[in-house]
């Protein structure tokens, strides 16, 4: 409505829209929620812009999270949600607000809610109220940072290409089996976690060289972990005679001590990264098949050559299994 249309109206009426539009104003919805059981909403997802912050009537809350119950409050890095306590019609609770971060400010109807924070991989849950006074809730995340690394025996590095790490539960199911938490974290990476045991794998190449530890977060510190892998970098080739060309077209199958299969490649060259031990090798060429039995040495690269002669020759029905 314009200004000039405005001023034609009579001044009682004038009064009665005041009147009618201040008592809209001050309605709250003031009905109160049950307590209800947190969800697990520790894994980290990413936050949604188009949620709504703010409604009519709302009431003002800041939050804030820190590491510990004496820490300083998180800067940057996290996820805050706020969700309705009661589950919609899918099952799940209604998305409310969302925000990243640090401490984040939010205007919401004045009712109980449910808040995540997530920092990383850690997270916790708090149930709040709002009221139409402002207020500040802070929440204690207890969580901490891991930060991965491993070498080779004497010290010697391993390149990050070649390393991964998988942080898994310390507590194994009853079938033995971890809840998988993070998977493919590499070096020098600090990933954020709740304090606790947790089981790592790390692996380098991609055959048997795994190396497992439980390891501790503590709340509010960073913790530096490395393991020592007794592995080492093989390349195998069939050659016609010591220090000769590779012979292409070559088939690999590599036995452990046991005699099980665990690794098979194709080329003239087949380069692995096997664990300290004893292996054997099966090399197929056209119609002729080759083996050799040899050692890996922790921290020994080095050339495997398979001599295509009548002495590494296997029977063909031999090597077919």
């Amino acid at each position: 409505m314009s200004s000039r249309v405005f001023r034609l109206l009579p001044v009682a009426l004038v009064a009665i829209l005041c009147v009618a539009l201040a008592r809209q104003a001050g309605a709250q919805d003031n009905d109160g929620l049950g307590n209800l059981n947190l969800p697990d909403l520790s894994k980290y997802a990413p936050s949604h812009g188009d949620a709504p912050l703010a409604t009519s009537a709302a009431g003002d809350i800041t939050l804030s999270a820190q590491l510990t119950d004496k820490g300083a409050d998180i800067t940057r890095g996290l996820v805050w949600r706020v969700f309705k306590p009661e589950p919609g019609a899918d099952g799940k609770l209604p998305l409310v607000a969302s925000a990243h971060g640090g401490t984040a400010s939010f205007q919401l109807e004045p009712g109980s809610y449910l808040v995540h924070a997530s920092y990383g991989r850690a997270g916790a849950t708090k149930r709040i109220t709002i009221g139409k006074d402002p207020r500040r809730e802070a929440i204690v995340l207890d969580a901490g940072g891991l930060k991965l690394d491993a070498i080779l025996s004497g010290g010697q590095h391993i390149p990050a290409s070649k390393l991964r790490f998988s942080i898994y539960e310390g507590q194994a199911q009853p079938n033995g089996d971890r809840a998988l938490i993070v998977p493919d974290v590499k070096p020098n990476t600090v990933v954020r976690l709740n304090a606790g045991v947790y089981h790592v794998v790390s692996t380098y190449g991609a055959t048997n060289a795994v190396i497992r530890s439980d390891i501790r977060v503590e709340a509010g510190k960073l913790t530096q972990a490395t393991v020592e892998h007794h592995a080492a970098e093989v390349t195998m080739k069939l050659v016609r005679e010591d220090g000769g060309e590779a012979i292409a077209d070559t088939s690999w199958s590599v036995l452990n001590e046991s005699g099980d299969p665990i690794k098979e490649a194709v080329g003239a060259y087949a380069p692995m990264i096997l664990a300290e031990g004893d292996y054997t090798v099966i090399a197929k060429n056209r119609d002729r098949i080759y083996q050799k039995d040899f050692k890996v040495e922790a921290g020994k690269n080095e050339e495997v050559e398979v001599i295509a002669s009548e002495a590494t020759a296997m029977d063909p029905e031999e090597g077919a299994d």
